[in-house]
């Protein structure tokens, strides 16, 4: 499914679907079948009258207050286009047609829709919408809201144009019914994908503000928002807070995949330009939970009075890695010419001194990603066997030979004799590219002109992780820089390719599928706002693409998956990076939340509570 990047919510993952029924079979051939849940793998754990998910505390009181914090900035209440930089927590005021449950690997239950309908051969699919699902002004949420949001998501936000690219129309087919039709049959992630879009109100973005102002659903707006969710914006200042507060009147309360959610009586997000300011504001109590990116603050600057007496509390978690691949990488800009050598990028890699950084700056705490699905079953490893190795046979003439005879692994640094033999390589493979180092520069052998190049960072926290791999860099001859800029420069930045190098994080589902296209198709490459950051157009790729959005089965999948992942490895498209594995957070103690968290999920915050509010 869709990725909007390693967030609090990560959102979006598709691919191959098991779809998988509680209702009794048709009577006749042409009669819609109705389900309550579609599902990656076997059946669904809960059935069509379960009461709750089994991970929640069904006796969680509501209210109390959440005050988070994020680093940047928002200027946007608007979720389907690709302008602006978009507020944080949006998904509690707009809803989607499905829900996911959190120990499961992807698997959905209705949320606006009460049942969902596809025919075999998976070239449609309908959703039937909950009678009693309500605007926060009243009115009914309708097929035309559907129809709207899809239309407008479409025809306003390249990524999502390109991850509903299979997605022909939408349409109102009953009073409560509304199918997409798909241009293409068998592939069965597309009524999942279609069940995770953002459902806007059409009879509000088409009317006017308080001002008399005609609305636009291709802008960003600051204007606040009105929604189906279990909150409502309540105030906020452009670019600085958010403040939602939860609404006594919202219809879904007592839905089974609501119950012991939405707990928090408000939530607050407060922006900071300085990642240090957010930290000293969650130790001064002002900001009650804090997720942790760094390894070494978090071995080392956890010390104060607030964490020895018990009221911040500390956890690292695994669940949410249980079911995601993570590529976290420096990215070269292939529409470069300095980056399309392959040579070039893998030389990159052997100036990236891991281990030295991670001892010397992470304290151990990191691990060195190897792969596109780093941590999960889809991670290639070895040499290809079996399905994998036919595929990439039949792959042969377009594919790097190394992927049948070598094992992808990174360079090894840490010691003085290691660093010295991979710069040396490093160097060769320059040479090779048509560079040569001369005194204390590297320069192009017929140009003359010096090799140089500017990595653009979100964050100046990111600085003192590269900054290393920089100085190896300059042993070299290279002259890389660093530059870091506010988030709406980075967004637009990144939105148009404007940058040679940047630091982006992939987080990648279980069951991968139409996105991969907007990483990695060619399609995508040239496409303004797509997340090919890298700019690869590679036949072997598409093809790797084609071959795991149409599997017919879970091993066809998971085969086509760790060819395009060793494919994409050989080709050196990215420098990777590192990532411990786990989701750090610290918390003031007056947050809590049930004992045994979600499988896949630390379930933060839809399930957790406040032990300041008092249970009615």
């Amino acid at each position: 499914m869709l990725n909007g990047g390693l967030k609090l919510a990560i959102v979006g993952l598709a691919g191959l679907l098991a779809i998988a029924a509680f209702s009794p079979p048709p009577v006749q051939a042409q009669e819609k079948v109705w389900r309550n849940a579609l599902t990656l793998f076997g059946t669904p754990k809960y059935g069509p009258d379960f009461k709750h998910f089994d991970y929640v505390n069904v006796d969680a009181p509501k209210g109390g207050e959440l005050r988070l914090s994020n680093e940047g900035t928002f200027d946007s209440f608007n979720p389907l286009i690709d302008k602006g930089a978009p507020a944080d927590g949006m998904e509690r005021i707009y809803e989607t047609l499905l829900t996911p449950s959190m120990d499961e690997i992807i698997t959905s239950y209705g949320l606006l829709a009460e049942a969902v309908s596809y025919p075999d051969d998976y070239s449609s699919v309908s959703f039937r919408l909950r009678p009693q699902a309500k605007w926060a002004d009243g009115e009914p949420v309708t097929p035309e809201d559907v129809v709207f949001s899809f239309d407008s998501a479409k025809a306003n936000s390249v990524r999502l144009a390109n991850y509903y690219r299979h997605v022909k129309s939408a349409e109102k087919t009953g009073e409560r019914e509304v199918t997409f039709t798909f241009d293409q049959k068998g592939n069965r992630e597309l009524p999942e994908i279609v069940g995770e879009l953002s459902i806007l109100a059409k009879h509000w973005w088409q009317g006017k503000d308080a001002n008399g102002n005609q609305r636009d659903i291709s802008r960003s707006t600051l204007e606040l928002p009105m929604g189906s969710g279990p909150y409502k914006v309540a105030s906020m200042q452009p670019g600085s807070t958010i403040r939602y507060e939860l609404r006594k009147d919202y219809w879904g309360a007592a839905l089974p995949a609501n119950i012991g959610a939405h707990n928090f009586g408000t939530v607050t997000y407060v922006y900071f330009n300085d990642p240090e300011a957010e930290f000293q504001a969650f130790k001064a109590g002002d900001i009650d939970f804090y997720q942790e990116k760094s390894s070494s603050r978090w071995a080392t600057r956890y010390d104060f009075d607030a964490v020895k007496d018990g009221r911040i509390v500390r956890e690292a978690l695994p669940n949410r890695f249980r079911a995601t691949g993570i590529m976290q990488a420096l990215v070269p800009n292939m529409r470069r010419d300095m980056f399309k050598d392959a040579r070039i990028r893998e030389a990159l890699n052997y100036a990236f001194d891991f281990e030295d950084m991670n001892k010397n700056l992470a304290y151990g705490g990191l691990k060195r990603v190897d792969s596109f699905f780093w941590g999960t079953e889809l991670a290639s490893s070895g040499l290809p066997q079996g399905k994998e190795l036919e595929i990439l046979n039949g792959l042969k003439d377009k594919v790097p030979a190394d992927v049948f005879t070598k094992p992808y692994a990174n360079p090894v640094n840490g010691e003085p004799l290691k660093v010295r033999d991979n710069l040396k390589t490093a160097i060769a493979l320059f040479k090779a590219a048509g560079y040569e180092l001369k005194g204390n520069r590297m320069l192009n052998a017929k140009t003359g002109q010096p090799f140089s190049f500017e990595i653009m960072l979100s964050s100046p926290s990111l600085v003192r992780s590269i900054q290393p791999f920089v100085n190896s860099l300059g042993k070299i001859g290279i002259a890389a820089t660093l530059r870091t800029v506010d988030t709406s420069q980075y967004i637009n930045r990144i939105r148009n390719f404007d940058y040679d190098m940047i630091w982006n994080v992939w987080g990648e589902s279980m069951n991968p599928g139409n996105e991969q296209r907007g990483y990695w198709g060619s399609e995508s490459a040239n496409t303004p706002g797509s997340q090919n950051y890298a700019g690869i157009t590679d036949p072997a790729v598409d093809q790797l693409i084609d071959m795991i959005t149409s599997a017919k089965d879970r091993e066809e999948q998971v085969a086509a998956v760790h060819a395009m992942d060793r494919v994409l490895l050989a080709n050196h498209y990215v420098v990777p990076l590192f990532y411990s594995g786990e989701e750090k957070f610290a918390y003031w103690k007056k947050l809590t939340h049930a004992k045994d968290l979600p499988t896949y999920s630390s379930g933060f915050p839809s399930i957790w509570w406040s032990t300041e509010a008092v249970k009615k």
